[in-house]
């Protein structure tokens, strides 16, 4: 019983091929065994929340309100400041509260960058720390 690989002997040839079909079916059915097996995934995640309520804020936080008119007028709650140095001292007394004051600016418009630069620049400089832009009627047209 040798093998013969030529086709000159009278046996018939040896089946050189593998037969994959025995084996694409267990692959088939290990799959599907595995996907019957993994745990089923909830599209949520459990959170254990602290049960308390936040305290309340004790007070209202204070706002400063800082416009600039289209002209580079600079308003401290609608009151006009007649220079910078009144607006740095504002800003300064702003600064020095334990609590600071939020202060909101909002530009007109039509008013050039350097005025409002000067403004931010001025609130920075005397570490005022709770300072944001605020869009106004005039702003978001």
């Amino acid at each position: 019983m040798a093998m013969t690989l030529g086709g000159g002997g009278a046996e018939p040839d040896v089946m050189v091929d593998i037969n994959t079909t025995p084996l694409i079916d267990v692959m088939l059915v290990l799959l599907i065994m595995l996907i019957i097996t993994i745990p089923i995934q909830l599209h949520s995640v459990n959170l254990n929340m602290p049960a308390g309520n936040p305290p309340p804020p004790t007070k209202e936080p204070v706002v400063v309100t800082i416009d600039i008119d289209f002209d580079g007028t600079v308003l401290w709650n609608g009151e006009a400041l007649p220079d910078r140095l009144t607006l740095e001292s504002k800003l300064s007394q702003a600064a020095a509260q334990a609590d600071q004051p939020e202060v909101h600016i909002r530009p007109n418009k039509l008013v050039e960058y350097k005025s409002v630069a000067m403004v931010l620049a001025s609130a920075q400089r005397l570490g005022v720390t709770k300072l944001g832009m605020v869009g106004n009627e005039q702003f978001v047209k």
